[in-house]
């Protein structure tokens, strides 16, 4: 005989009913925006989440009640699949299955527990690919915007601790957005260009399958050529085993030297440099509006270190979002990392001032 449930045994577990309804919901919208492979497997954690949402029903009975609305965050999660369907709500996600309260609940089997940890790692999965399409500009616009924000903060700081009035802050503010966004876009260009080129200069020749017409070469010095571009000994002289029985079978050289996909940078140098200048340039103009507005030194002062702290905390939960961790330790570990780099440097400035005075 079952023993009777308790109030908060019904109320917690229909918190769980309602939220593995609204995560086979979200499962479901994103798949709808979706083919292939990706469909499927978001539709088979549709179902997951389904059946989860069955074991609850049952172990309810009685006292399932009508239904309830989810927790928050999981309608922001349904929302935010409705409307958008972007790598962002699969990093949410991965962070919701990997956070489940299951884990810490007896009343919760094992098996559903471990069934959260696995969408976790199945999410983790879909959601990388979305991450390399969008990390090399999104890079660059994440630590343009930041370096912006930093810099010329600390730059504004420092040139207060001097005592130079607002004008003049305001010119050096201007001065340094101009310089850093210039400075950060075209270190972006050619640090993105030259890890195009470095990836170039080792990616097989493209002609190289004309070897085997034209050079007396055996299957052990081609074993080589494929040793050197990472294989095994044996993986090697069995491609090269495979490759001139296929010559001399086809008497066609074509993808016979062929071997793996060769990287690609993420993102064009054009794309990164665009993205960190603007970037940049936005992060760098939010420490200069109130002294643009006319605001006092003190005044201008207090009011650009507010507006650079929420513009840091947004970075950072950003950030956090996007890579699958909680949101709140990056935000506070981008705002106390800025904010001390501009305290440092008013320090300083304020040092200085006092020197040549």
């Amino acid at each position: 005989m079952e023993r009777e449930l308790t109030r908060s045994q019904i109320n917690r577990w229909r918190r769980y009913l309602a939220n593995e309804r609204a995560e086979a919901a979200v499962y479901r919208e994103l798949a709808r925006k979706r083919t292939g492979s990706e469909r499927e497997i978001l539709m088979r954690l549709a179902e997951a989440e389904s059946r989860h949402e069955m074991y609850w029903r049952q172990r309810l009975g009685e006292f399932e009640g009508m239904p309830r609305q989810p927790d928050l965050g999981t309608r922001v999660l349904g929302f935010m699949a409705r409307h958008f369907g972007s790598v962002f709500v699969l990093a949410l996600m991965q962070t919701a299955e990997t956070r489940t309260p299951y884990v810490d609940d007896d009343d919760a089997p094992d098996a559903i527990a471990a069934d959260e940890r696995l969408h976790a790692e199945v999410v983790r999965g879909l959601a990388a690919s979305g991450r390399e399409r969008m990390s090399g500009g999104f890079r660059a616009a994440v630590f343009g915007a930041n370096d912006g924000l930093v810099s010329n903060l600390a730059l504004v700081l420092g040139v207060l601790g001097t005592g130079m009035s607002s004008q003049a802050v305001l010119l050096t503010g201007i001065s340094g957005l101009l310089a850093g966004a210039l400075s950060m876009a075209a270190g972006e260009y050619v640090s993105v260009r030259s890890q195009g080129e470095l990836i170039d200069a080792s990616t097989p020749h493209p002609s190289a399958h004309r070897l085997l017409e034209s050079v007396d070469v055996n299957a052990n010095e081609l074993a080589l050529v494929y040793r050197a571009r990472g294989m095994n000994a044996q993986e090697a002289d069995e491609r090269a085993a495979e490759a001139f029985a296929t010559y001399e079978r086809e008497g066609s050289a074509q993808e016979v030297m062929d071997h793996g996909e060769s990287a690609e940078p993420t993102g064009g140098a054009v794309e990164a440099a665009v993205s960190s200048f603007g970037a940049f340039a936005v992060g760098a103009f939010i420490p200069v509006i109130p002294f643009l507005l006319g605001a006092s030194p003190t005044v201008g002062a207090v009011i650009a270190l507010v507006m650079v702290a929420v513009a840091l905390m947004c970075t950072g939960s950003i950030t956090g979002l996007l890579s699958g961790r909680a949101p709140l330790p990056r935000a506070l570990r981008q705002l106390v990392i800025g904010l001390g780099a501009a305290g440092v440097t008013y320090a300083l400035g304020t040092l200085f001032g006092a020197i040549v005075a």
